[in-house]
């Protein structure tokens, strides 16, 4: 345990986590910023290598969960809840739960980039944390962290959520338009992480922009910021 600074040994105390291998929490908490500029986790693979890893383990265990809460549901409620439970909304308010800013290492120039894409950031951070507990502690304690940590917001759903795309193509409906459209706008990031720019488009409407590591999660966001700009009409 030596070697490992006053906020990471404190997180660990949060998550229920000590890491038999420091160089592997080093890693989940290390900045793209930071890693670039030389200070990076174990053998240089650090935040974005076990963020793909964490990503997996997450709707893996989340999934095993919901099968578990909800016997009787099919294949599409269950993955309406799946998604809303490892979308970034989600992984930001875990984030938030454990405290996991003050550990992350993030290089000294970034600071206002940083500040900017906080949430992503931090949400990238916990499925980096994930992957790096499956791999220090196996997929038990993986498991251990994720239903302690996501069982709260599992039993707040009482309901199947809506999708915002689903949402939105009904409000379409009901006010005799045509169904939303979208497109992609850009493509950037490297080829094993690509991040789509997707516009929604519905007649008459101003165009939304909405940005993922998938083109099915950058319509949902386009779709979620064309509702948000609806409700606010509503409300004035």
């Amino acid at each position: 345990m030596s070697g490992i600074a006053p906020e990471r040994r404190a997180l660990e105390a949060r998550i229920g986590h000590s890491f038999a291998d420091p160089a592997l929490l080093t890693g989940a908490l290390t900045h793209p910023s930071a890693k670039h500029a030389g200070r990076s986790g174990r053998g240089g693979a650090g935040y974005e290598r076990l963020e793909f890893l964490g990503d997996r383990v997450l709707g893996l265990i989340v999934a095993e969960m919901l099968l578990e809460a909800f016997p009787k549901e099919n294949e599409g409620a269950l993955s309406k809840r799946l998604v809303a439970l490892v979308r970034k909304e989600a992984l930001v308010e875990i984030a938030r739960q454990i405290d996991l800013l003050p550990a992350i290492d993030q290089a000294a120039g970034a600071g206002g980039a940083f500040a900017r894409q906080q949430e992503t950031a931090i949400a990238d951070g916990v499925e980096a944390l994930i992957g790096a507990i499956f791999q220090d502690g196996g997929f038990g304690a993986a498991r251990a962290f994720v239903r302690a940590w996501w069982t709260p917001m599992l039993k707040s759903a009482v309901a199947p959520p809506k999708d915002p795309k689903t949402t939105l193509q009904e409000w379409a409906q009901a006010q005799g338009l045509a169904l939303p459209v979208y497109r992609v706008v850009k493509t950037d990031g490297p080829d094993h992480q690509p991040l789509f720019v997707i516009e929604a488009e519905i007649e008459g409407r101003p165009a939304t922009e909405g940005a993922g590591r998938s083109k099915r999660i950058a319509e949902q966001a386009a779709a979620t910021a064309m509702l948000e700009a609806i409700d606010k009409e509503t409300d004035t």
